[in-house]
């Protein structure tokens, strides 16, 4: 029985996890409903922001998450932490893709183009290559360590991007703005966001974690099994051999 309730008790974590963020959406939805106001200058253009920053901040995360746990896999060579990186490069790739979208969404109303060479645009179009490369090393390469290390390097280097995506503005003159001014009731509604996003994060990292975990368990499993039958194939194989050299009496 005590075996029953601690196989559940990830479960239930889960849920709960889960039902919290989704609470947290809804929240999300009615704020933006009946508290967000309308912005005088862009109009609703202006609630594309509400999901430009929380994605934004979480392009960042998952690259100061991907760099620490890189140095932890360089420093104890321990797949677990390996696991961590692989799952914050997919998320993050997809957070820094939805980062370029939006913005380019916004800035066709605010600035009337949807791309230009702004620094922190360009430093996150490079943040964004720079996951694309990480994953791109881990789709092409078989041997887990030699994949975990090329990546975790990879990782290493770019983190020197990170910088320049958070300070470009206060650094470079550009025309995105530093902090654009935002009325209290904005405010509110854009930390909702974030919460909101922020806890998707972490549910979406903790579950793609735990299936990188089983999918490289599994494969070591077959891998050892396929190991262990071919060695007992030619165990087999050079008894017969074996027994053959001897003449029947």
């Amino acid at each position: 029985m005590v075996g029953n309730g601690n196989s559940k008790s990830p479960v239930r974590r889960r849920l709960v996890s889960c039902g919290v963020v989704a609470l947290l959406f809804v929240a999300c939805a009615l704020s933006l409903a009946f508290i967000a106001p309308t912005e005088t200058t862009m109009g609703d253009a202006q609630r594309v922001l509400y999901v430009h920053v929380p994605v934004a901040w979480i392009g960042i995360l998952a690259f100061l998450l991907l760099g620490a746990t890189s140095l932890l896999y360089l420093k104890t060579r321990r797949l677990a932490w390996d696991h961590w990186s692989t799952a914050a490069t997919e998320i993050g790739w997809g957070a820094c893709g939805l980062t370029l979208a939006t913005g380019s969404l916004w800035a066709r109303s605010a600035w009337g183009t949807a791309w230009t060479w702004d620094p922190r645009l360009t430093a996150s179009f490079v943040l964004w290559l720079i996951y694309g490369g990480c994953l791109i090393v881990r789709r092409s390469i078989v041997e887990d360590h030699r994949r975990a290390r090329i990546a975790s390097v990879l990782a290493c280097i770019g983190a020197a991007d990170l910088p320049m995506v958070v300070m470009a503005t206060r650094w470079f003159r550009g025309i995105h703005p530093v902090a654009p001014e935002m009325e209290p009731a904005m405010r509110f509604v854009l930390l909702v966001h974030i919460a909101a996003f922020t806890g998707l994060c972490v549910v979406l990292l903790d579950h793609r974690r735990k299936q990188i975990a089983m999918e490289s368990d599994m494969e070591r499993s077959m891998l050892h099994r396929r190991f262990t039958e071919n060695g007992s194939s030619a165990a087999r194989s050079l008894g017969g051999s074996a027994l053959a050299c001897y003449p029947k009496e």
